[in-house]
């Protein structure tokens, strides 16, 4: 009985262990594809000239803060309590500002970069879809995540960049 049973289990699985060799498998470097178009070159330029503008800022109200600040310990001991008081809230309130400014900086550069970075994405993942659909494979796998990729799987790497227009 238990030899029918196994026997009729692998008559039902070869079948599929037959269709799973015959599947095709493919692979693609999608960071080298991203890297070489132009969007991401542009993407990257933006972020980069963006980030310029938020440094220049902080520089500048950082030279700010140390010109209030060393004008503040020179007259220190020479100015009333309520002057001097004053003056130091306003150094603090400077400084909460300027760490502020820096935070909110800091997730602007990265909002858009995301929203720079969501269309490429989306464009080479899209052309990946259309390769493997032509080409008909199963499976792509992309070569960063992957450890090793054995001789059966085709680079797609090169397809995937002409869809996208990277030459």
């Amino acid at each position: 009985m238990l030899k029918k049973i196994v026997l009729a289990v692998a008559l039902i699985a070869l079948p599929a262990l037959g269709a799973m060799a015959q599947q095709k498998f493919a692979h693609v470097n999608a960071q080298a594809v991203i890297v070489e178009m132009a969007e991401y070159k542009k993407a990257v330029s933006d972020i980069e000239a963006m980030q310029k503008n938020y440094q220049d800022e902080l520089q500048r109200t950082q030279e700010e803060f140390n010109k209030k600040y060393q004008e503040y310990v020179a007259q220190a001991d020479s100015l009333p309590r309520n002057i001097a008081e004053r003056r130091q809230k306003e150094l603090q309130d400077m400084a909460q500002r300027q760490d502020q400014f820096q935070q909110e900086a800091g997730q602007s550069l990265q909002q858009a970069q995301q929203e720079a970075m969501n269309p490429i994405q989306e464009k080479v993942l899209k052309a990946v879809q259309e390769v493997a659909n032509a080409e008909g494979y199963a499976y792509v796998f992309d070569i960063n995540g992957i450890v090793a990729v054995g001789a059966q799987s085709v680079d797609i790497t090169d397809k995937v960049k002409a869809k996208v227009g990277v030459k």
